[in-house]
């Protein structure tokens, strides 16, 4: 089955996240926050591009902050369990989330949510966007998307490919892709990003994004055949896009935000703004981002 993700929904998305701090209420004139360690949740497993990019951030932040911030991995439902606990927490600025855009704007229409994204979260400001690589390990015969494609057309229903999980960018491209090339794959569904069956050939096709999969690719573990952008990266401009391979208009973007509960205090999201700003215009991360496959997209209040 296809599901329908259009450009225009998901920059929809990520306008809402980069709204921000609007919809924050006035601190109170207590102690100066944060003067205690803060709670940073991860929606996806350990090693996942999701959290590796938390981390580089709540380490800036305990540096800023003279505070410890602590990535929390709570992982299921595409990233919808870690958002849920988080809009179900207190809102005094010690719980966090660094959201992925597919619990936000995806899963919302294929199920109903313990939580509602407009109504119990806050936004502090979009922070990283990346496309997703469509992999193969490199014993594979394959090395472009028609051939594929191609593969797929003559052995119906017996390709699989494997995702972050339901309702993430990653599904939405595998099916984009089917229903695009008039092929049937079977969806394998992981708890975030676990490439190890690409790796060992017990899955035949790996989508992740750009962020997780690059430096295996960089390193010859896995062979890409498409990158899910309208147009080459700068960060991999040997890679071919999807849309360059007979798939005009091919495109799904996975992007990172920082949110947190509803009625947070306006000036904590603010200060948490700024210093996500902050790293975002460091050069030396912005080098460090680039060698992840991914751009920055920080948004202003």
């Amino acid at each position: 089955m296809a599901f329908p993700l259009s450009r225009r929904r998901l920059m929809a998305a990520g306008a809402a996240v980069a709204g921000s701090n609007a919809c924050g209420t006035p601190a109170s004139a207590q102690a100066p926050w944060p003067n205690r360690p803060v709670r940073l949740v991860v929606g996806f497993t350990a090693g996942s591009s999701t959290d590796v990019t938390a981390r580089i951030f709540a380490q800036r932040f305990s540096e800023a902050w003279a505070q410890p911030v602590v990535v929390e991995n709570i992982a299921g439902n595409g990233g919808a369990i870690g958002l849920d606990r988080v809009a179900k927490s207190a809102p005094d600025g010690y719980t966090l989330i660094w959201a992925a855009n597919g619990a936000l704007t995806v899963l919302p229409s294929l199920q109903t949510l313990p939580f509602d994204p407009l109504k119990d979260l806050v936004s502090i400001g979009l922070t990283l966007s990346m496309p997703s690589l469509i992999l193969v390990n490199p014993g594979q015969p394959w090395r472009s998307i028609p051939a594929l494609v191609a593969h797929a057309k003559a052995n119906p229903g017996k390709l699989s490919y494997g995702t972050p999980g339901v309702g993430t960018p990653q599904h939405i491209t595998g099916e984009m892709l089917c229903h695009q090339a008039g092929i049937r794959m079977e969806h394998i569904p992981y708890r975030g990003a676990n490439l190890a069956d690409v790796l060992g050939g017990a899955v035949p096709v790996g989508i992740q994004n750009s962020g997780a999969a690059m430096p295996l690719v960089r390193d010859g573990q896995l062979r890409c055949l498409g990158v899910t952008s309208l147009t080459r990266s700068p960060n991999a401009p040997d890679l071919p896009t999807v849309a360059e391979q007979g798939f005009p208009g091919f495109e799904a973007i996975s992007w990172f935000g920082l949110m947190a509960p509803v009625g947070t205090p306006a000036a904590i999201t603010r200060k948490v703004h700024d210093a996500a700003m902050r790293v975002l215009d460091d050069v030396e991360m912005q080098a460090k981002f680039a060698s992840l496959g991914l751009d920055v997209a920080g948004s202003s209040p």
